[in-house]
């Protein structure tokens, strides 16, 4: 890693309520899945 630039990125998607209260993190969402992951936590 030394000299060299990385660009990394991170998907998180946060499921917040009414109230603005953070209910689940899901790290590492994968767009193919991260709607069936959502649909399960509601």
């Amino acid at each position: 890693m030394f000299g060299r630039v990385v660009i990394i990125v991170v998907r998180t998607t946060l499921i917040v309520d009414e109230e603005g209260t953070i209910k689940n993190i899901i790290p590492k969402a994968k767009p193919d899945t991260n709607t069936t992951e959502i649909l399960a936590e509601l």
